[in-house]
């Protein structure tokens, strides 16, 4: 407190000898503020502002050395000057940091925020008696001094009214000054070709929603009613979209309101959304079984009324809500980088559309936004608008969420949140300016927490009465935003009652035309088309070349040793290096090695190839060195970019610690990057159960439902070796569930040579969809698990690797297998020498290679045995997948030996997996 007053005290010399007072301060000043500073400089002096630097650094109160309190004397009157003129400077911080609690934002609330105590001019030792005086506010709203009421009159009008802000959490104070003036300059009121074209665009989305909604009685849709000013949003940031030079606009969004985007935004017609309706669409001509119409995604091009237009589209997905963020991103990421032709402009807009209770509810919102400026996944700054019904399904604000906004989230990376009244269709326009603008200066996120209702229930069919009566008894007695502000216009003069009732009789009436339309066109043929029989390798891409010459392997290889003059490599990973080059004459050619000639070829054929993944450039197996570190600088190093001009780029990304929204991003990139291979490595695949939505929702299913084809890898170590059950498996058995009509392909291999034509076949071969790999671990560095140069440089994938070794007229026993549990058992035969049994190899489980497979269990005698052997739990892995298919095609029952069914993917302890392996391995040789 002392410290305190003596600060006081120097503020007030200061003013005294005409010094400027409070030269850029922009933290409130009541003494215990003034404490809390001199704290922070004496710690670190350059983590307070300028102005408090000189003020402690001055003599008085910090700086004093022993000085008296009355080292400084000033007359009472500058004294109390000074002072109020601090407490003004307080007032004017504590409204940027508080404001927002006062501001008009709710369309259901007639009052206010009210006052808030410590907004109150009381609390800063002010009074009535000071709103005539002048005081020194140093450039506030253009200003060196203002009274007291019109500083009162400028906060409230940027803080208070229909705008409430939350920006003074940005620690730039760059970007907070930003803000803070373009919030404290006067907003002039939109002329009226403006004010008519809102008007139109709340007339557009109301007559959309009440068309339907009397047309089609009963159907969900998900309607946009009570938060038509969205659409309002979306158009004015599309429009200053335009005028700044974007490219392009992807929308992510959830289902409500979604057909009025497309129809009023995209440009869908209305006559393709009401065959929709009426179920009328020719299912010939869907790929697929199709999905619900407020899933359903879009491109098209939204046509500004100046008469500009901007490529848009809306991303398609599931019911689950904020997971289409990351995917959105995904998109957005790869069309940048093809725009920019890999520059760092940003060109394509990303916005996302949120829910409140969703963004609030939901992990992976917090996920993207960990993302949004990570080097890998930056998108320039996404704007995100939440439509704040206020409301979840049933669930109030209170029940669903701990935070005071739907959006505090956003705090957590620096974003600027402006809450804004949806029923004051001027401010929403304002307000998505700003934030654009707000993106385009920083190329940072920025959120539109657009406050509004439902004004039906969660679908057209529910009655949202029942667990919030008293709000819809306000939501029924309120006229719609369009009327609110039809009225407005008409009071005030601007526009005539007859232009607001034409404008919207001629939008109905183009509805009503769309709608005819429609009723007049034949039915299209419903009936069952035929099955497409999609599991077998005859819907696998098909053969291409991928075999490389040995010139461009060692060309690859000689990448990872001729480095950059002085670089120099950590020492335990030079040797690896240098060992790559021997493999090639030794014949011992290893994963990373294959796996760096699979990538290495494809760059020399211009094929861009992308990997992320937790740890993935290093490899979590110490394996990849894809991105090398100086041991002295830390530069970095990417050898597989130094093949010259004309290879692609390879860019590989350490991930954040997220699989959720990591794979999703991985998706959406792939969708608009056709021509990349596309990795997304897990740490261990055990982990990509984390993102199980993604590969239920869009890798399985999005060819299906939306005839969306996308080539992304996955990349999922798997084996049971001792290490515990959450870094064992990757849940072979889930994904070979979700496998039907050629969806995607699930792979095994056993060699390096087999993992390298699978990679090349896959990013060359058409037509592309999901690749799943169950890599190795143990097999990384195993002396039986490698491949020589001629494997790379001759032949092709190989689904079924054969018993070369076998006596085929002494089988008695067939032991068929995919994985590493190849190498142990063909270590028990070596041993143990059993003539009699031989090990068949599976090493693409979907689609399953029928063909292959049937042709060589056909080389052993009729009567031989066959058995499916897996290491991981009986009702786990492959079992319940393959051994139907292996025993139709051996025409005898198959037997399977494996771990007893478990709950669990593997034991805790090494010793009694150990215990494990060896009984299970000895069993299929009995």
């Amino acid at each position: 407190m002392e410290r305190g007053k003596k600060a006081i005290h120097t503020v007030a010399s200061q003013s005294r000898a005409g010094q400027p007072v409070l030269s850029g301060l922009e933290f409130g000043l009541n003494e215990w503020v003034v404490d809390e500073q001199y704290e922070r400089y004496l710690r670190d002096p350059g983590s307070v502002d300028q102005t408090w630097r000189e003020l402690f650094a001055s003599p008085g109160p910090a700086a004093d050395r022993g000085a008296r309190d009355d080292a400084i004397t000033v007359s009472d009157g500058a004294e109390e000057a000074a002072i109020k003129a601090v407490r003004v400077a307080a007032l004017i911080h504590a409204y940027r940091v508080r404001g927002h609690l006062m501001a008009d934002t709710d369309p259901l609330t007639k009052e206010r925020g009210g006052a808030h105590p410590e907004l109150d001019i009381k609390a800063f030792g002010l009074g009535e008696e000071d709103l005539a005086r002048t005081f020194v506010v140093d450039d506030f709203a253009g200003h060196a001094a203002m009274t007291l009421g019109d500083v009162l009159q400028v906060v409230r009008e940027s803080y208070c009214r229909t705008v409430g802000t939350q920006y003074m959490h940005i620690q730039s104070s760059e970007e907070r000054r930003w803000v803070q003036q373009q919030l404290e300059s006067p907003h002039p009121r939109p002329d009226r070709a403006e004010q008519l074209q809102i008007l139109y665009r709340l007339g557009a989305a109301e007559a959309f929603e009440t068309f339907l909604h009397t047309k089609y009685v009963g159907q969900k849709r998900y309607s946009l009613e009570g938060g038509e000013t969205a659409i309002v949003l979306l158009g004015a940031l599309l429009h200053r979209s335009i005028r700044n030079g974007v490219r392009e606009a992807v929308i992510g969004m959830a289902h409500r309101g979604r057909l009025n985007v497309l129809a009023n935004i995209v440009g869908k017609s209305y006559a393709e959304i009401f065959h929709e309706f009426e179920d009328a669409v020719d299912i010939r001509s869907v790929q697929g079984s199709g999905d619900v119409k407020y899933h359903l995604g879009a491109e098209g091009t939204y046509r500004a009324p100046d008469g500009g237009s901007i490529a848009v589209s809306v991303v398609a997905n599931p019911s689950h809500l904020e997971i289409v963020g990351p995917v959105a991103q995904g998109v957005v990421r790869a069309k940048q980088e093809v725009a920019a032709d890999g520059g760092d402009t940003f060109l394509v807009l990303p916005v996302v559309v949120h829910g409140d209770a969703a963004f609030a509810g939901q992990g992976v919102v917090g996920e993207t936004l960990n993302m949004s400026q990570l080097p890998g996944y930056r998108t320039g700054g996404t704007v995100h608008i939440v439509i704040n019904n206020q409301l979840g399904f049933t669930t109030s604000p209170a029940q669903g969420r701990s935070s005071a906004y739907a959006t505090d989230v956003a705090r957590t990376v620096e974003a600027p949140i402006f809450h804004v009244n949806g029923d004051d269709p001027e401010a929403v326009v304002r307000v998505a300016r700003l934030a654009f603008d707000y993106r385009q200066a920083f190329h940072k996120d920025v959120f539109v927490d657009l406050i509004c209702y439902r004004r039906r229930g969660h679908s057209e069919v529910d009655d949202p009465s029942i667990t919030q009566p008293a709000m819809y008894d306000r939501i029924d007695a309120r006229p719609s935003v369009r009327k609110l502000y039809a009225e407005a216009l008409v009071r005030r003069g601007d526009i005539s009652e007859r232009q607001v009732e034409g404008a919207l009789r001629d939008y109905r009436e183009r509805l009503e035309r769309a709608f005819v339309e429609t009723q007049a066109l034949p039915t299209p043929d419903h009936s069952p088309q035929p099955v497409i029989d999609g599991d077998t390798e005859e819907t696998a891409a098909p053969r291409v070349s991928t075999a490389i010459a040995e010139a461009t392997a060692r060309h690859i290889i000689a990448s990872q040793t001729d480095l950059p003059h002085g670089f120099t490599v950590h020492p335990r990973v030079l040797p690896q290096l240098r060992r790559r080059a021997t493999m090639l004459d030794a014949g011992t050619i290893d994963w990373a090695t294959a796996e760096t000639l699979a990538v290495g070829s494809l760059l020399l054929e211009g094929v861009p190839v992308r990997l992320a993944g937790q740890d993935s450039r290093r490899g979590t197996f110490g394996q990849r060195h894809a991105v090398l570190t100086d041991r002295r600088t830390g530069l970095e190093h990417t050898p597989l970019n130094s093949l010259g001009a004309s290879a692609a780029a390879f860019t590989p990304y350490d991930s954040m610690l997220s699989e959720l929204a990591a794979l999703a991003f991985e998706y959406g990139y792939s969708l608009a990057r056709p021509d990349a291979l596309v990795l997304w490595e897990a740490q261990f695949g055990d982990f990509a159960n984390g993102a199980q939505t993604v590969v239920d929702e869009y890798i399985a299913s999005s060819e299906q439902k939306w005839g969306q084809r996308s080539g992304v890898t996955l990349l999922l170590p798997h084996g049971l070796e001792g290490q515990g059950p959450d870094h064992s498996s990757a849940r072979i058995e889930r994904f070979l569930q979700l496998c039907a009509q050629g969806n995607m392909t699930v792979a095994t291999p056993s060699l390096p040579g087999n993992y390298f034509h699978l990679l090349r076949r896959h990013a060359l071969g058409e037509p592309r969809r999901p690749l799943v790999v169950f890599t190795p671990k143990s097999m990384l560095r195993l002396k039986a698990a490698t491949s020589t140069l001629a494997e790379l440089t001759t032949g092709v994938f190989r689904a079924v690797l054969p018993d070369e070794a076998a006596d085929v007229a002494r089988t008695r026993r067939v032991l068929v297998c995919s994985g590493k549990v190849f190498y142990d058992l063909d270590a028990h035969r070596q041993n143990s020498n059993p003539a009699d049994t031989a090990i068949v190899r599976v090493e693409r489980l979907y689609p399953f290679p029928e063909r292959e497979l049937s042709a060589e269990l056909a080389r052993f005698p009729a009567d031989a045995e066959v058995c499916w052997v897996q290491e991981e739990p009986e009702n786990q892995g492959a079992w319940s997948f393959v051994g139907p298919r292996v025993q139709r095609l051996a025409n005898r029952p198959v037997g399977c030996v494996s771990r007893p069914a478990a709950s669990a993917p593997a034991v805790g302890s090494a010793r009694r997996h150990a215990g494990e392996q060896k009984h299970l391995v000895a069993s299929a040789f009995r």
